[in-house]
């Protein structure tokens, strides 16, 4: 080759044209000379044995640095050809469209997940107690009987010194108004309040010497007056006398077919005021026999009374049976405390 430049960029541009040119004729050479060397000497004198360095004037001219050619964008790159620099392809349509999508989805994906966890903040927030109320009024016809009135209540340590009870419901009464459910005293006392439904069932003990009427009355009244019969109850001590007792539900074919007026040995009545539900229970011996000093529930369960609704535990009976009843008709209002109220 004639005049290489020493350099890499030339090397790479022109080297095949330079190592095929072929303006040299063989002529010039002998016959058994040997070819010349294809790099020259890098000083100015050749090195011994080498063929001397040609006249200026018989170098070929530079040749000029080769252009870049323009990206053709109507061509498709070969897979695993290298790019040339500047030829980035935008992203086309499809892709943009791909990643709005993705965009999208993440953005649907974190806003249900932001509403459910609202939801679920705003689910778990304790209701009102307006709203409360108002469920109270329904839970009557809203609610199973079984959640109500359940068909076996546990009394853990609510018996006589301690001991468990247990009920076990024997019957339930139809619903319907409250006539011939009090004796006239307490249906007056309770008709300020007015009657929607009234509910009822009877237990046994676990021995079947004890049956228990529950009940509760739906009231027409609202908030303030339920919270002024319960005053009413409590100053007056209404839940306290011997003529203002709620009646047994005697169903036949039951150990409570011959529970009767005589047979009432103690009671309990609770007027709620977080829903508009008064609840009572009164109890009896199973076999039928009279009483003829019936005791309110709250002094019977006191330690130390030896009266016989005491001693039989007929005072533990209606009050726990009070308790529990109360209490599943508040969680089926959705009343998160409890609330003192009134009671015999």
């Amino acid at each position: 080759p004639h005049a290489f430049r020493d350099t890499a960029a030339f090397h790479l541009a022109n080297s095949q044209r330079l190592w095929s040119d072929t303006r040299e004729p063989a002529a010039d050479r002998g016959p058994g000379a040997p070819p010349a060397p294809r790099h020259p000497a890098a000083g100015p004198s050749a090195a011994p044995g080498s063929e001397p360095p040609r006249p200026a004037a018989e170098r070929p001219p530079h040749l000029p640095w080769p252009p870049t050619a323009a990206p053709n964008t109507g061509v498709v790159p070969t897979p695993g050809a290298p790019r040339r620099p500047g030829s980035v392809r935008r992203p086309g349509p499809r892709l943009l469209g791909a990643a709005a999508c993705l965009v999208l989805g993440i953005g649907l994906i974190g806003g249900a997940a932001a509403g459910s966890w609202l939801t679920d903040e705003a689910d778990a927030a304790p209701p009102t107690a307006e709203a409360v109320f108002a469920k109270g009024r329904d839970v009557w016809h809203n609610t199973p009987v079984d959640r109500l009135f359940p068909r076996t209540v546990n009394g853990l340590g609510v018996g006589p010194g301690g001991a468990d009870r247990t009920w076990t419901r024997i019957a339930v009464a139809p619903d319907g108004g409250c006539g011939h459910a009090y004796d006239p005293k307490l249906a007056a006392a309770l008709a300020r309040t007015g009657c929607t439904r009234l509910l009822r069932a009877t237990y046994a003990d676990a021995t079947r010497s004890s049956v228990i009427t529950v009940g509760a009355q739906i009231t027409k009244a609202d908030q303030p007056g339920m919270m002024a019969l319960n005053t009413r109850f409590s100053t007056r001590s209404l839940g306290t006398r011997t003529d203002l007792l709620p009646l047994p539900y005697a169903a036949k074919g039951t150990p409570a077919e011959g529970f009767g007026p005589a047979q009432r040995a103690s009671w309990t009545v609770r007027i709620l005021t977080d829903i508009p539900v008064v609840v009572y229970a009164v109890s009896g011996f199973a076999d039928g026999r009279t009483v003829t000093d019936p005791q309110p529930a709250e002094a019977a369960v006191r330690p130390g009374v030896t009266t016989a609704p005491a001693e039989s535990g007929l005072g533990h009976d209606a009050k726990g049976l009070a308790d529990r009843i109360g209490t599943d008709f508040r969680k089926a209002a959705g009343s998160p405390t409890q609330t003192t109220e009134a009671s015999s």
